[in-house]
């Protein structure tokens, strides 16, 4: 029970963060640890990567609290159905659309009412009747399965409290022969405990990131296959955001050695192959039943 009160307090945190977000500025969300807490004087754009050039970009949408470009990388065709999760305003979602095309359709899930709204108001305006904007939480998707072609995510699955259960979602959502591409901020060793423990730096995308390597393992335990860092960048937190805090010598200390924190933007795909998997009694009972055995034979099952 202290684990799941923990992960809802952290939820909670989050979510109060967004809301506030969603009423900042660009300027303001850019020049943050992911549009969290008070504004660096030192360094403009500490996460963020420039969207400017990119087809279906639009300004009013992009509060800069991306630390990638995941649809670059999509591969995203004409007519697909694109999920993003943690859509925010919008700005990914729209430059999703303009890849899939009219007929094509994009989904857009955030758990922040206020980004919703905003979501809303945004494509209202742009006059897209094919993109949605859905609340609900990423470990729990509000999707059926095999519903999507492409997923895309940009510096939100750190945010997750439950990140094996947030890939697990991807791939139930992603239909056979689909893909995601995630940019989200990894750790490459431990960070400082005075660091950890800043709620501030967790809705900042920084305490809630993940090992890489455990990360990558999440993915693949999820069931992707193919999976490769695409692109990758260091993160660097400005001293006077660590000086909040971290003790004088230990921000000099940073300065040194840095922090190990890195963008990176990840591909991976569901396979089309089918495998076969002993089921539990209910399962056994409903493929003998049905004689659904994906050529598993009877008794079996495809998972």
């Amino acid at each position: 029970m202290e684990n799941m009160k923990t992960a809802e307090e952290l939820k909670e945190n989050v979510r109060n963060t967004y809301a506030q977000v969603a009423l900042q500025s660009k300027e303001a969300n850019a020049a943050s640890c992911c549009g969290a807490g008070g504004c660096s004087t030192e360094v403009y754009n500490i996460m963020s990567d420039d969207y400017a050039g990119l087809k279906g970009y639009a300004a009013d949408a992009d509060l800069g609290l991306g630390c990638g470009l995941p649809t670059e990388t999509a591969g995203i065709k004409p007519g697909n159905t694109v999920l993003d999760l943690g859509s925010g305003a919008g700005n990914d979602a729209f430059v999703a659309r303009a890849a899939t095309g009219p007929d094509g359709r994009v989904i857009g899930v955030d758990f922040t009412p206020e980004m919703i709204a905003k979501a809303k108001e945004n494509a209202l305006k742009l006059g897209f009747a094919n993109v949605e904007f859905r609340q609900g939480d990423i470990e729990t998707l509000p999707l059926s399965a095999d519903m999507v072609d492409v997923v895309v995510s940009n510096c939100v699955l750190n945010l997750v409290p439950d990140k094996k259960k947030a890939f697990a979602e991807m791939h139930r959502v992603l239909r056979k022969g689909g893909h995601f591409s995630v940019s989200d901020v990894v750790l490459s060793r431990a960070l400082p405990n005075e660091l950890r423990q800043a709620a501030e730096l967790h809705a900042g995308c920084v305490t809630g990131a993940s090992q890489e390597s455990d990360y990558m393992s999440m993915i693949a335990e999820a069931g992707f296959t193919n999976v490769n860092v695409l692109k990758r960048k260091a993160i660097i937190i400005p001293s006077d955001i660590l000086s909040r805090y971290l003790s004088p010598e230990a921000v000099e200390n940073v300065k040194t050695q840095g922090l190990g924190i890195e963008s990176i933007t990840v591909y991976g795909e569901k396979t089309t192959e089918t495998k076969c998997c002993e089921p539990n009694a209910e399962l056994k009972e409903k493929v003998v039943a049905t004689g659904e055995d994906c050529g598993c034979g009877i008794g079996s099952s495809c998972c």
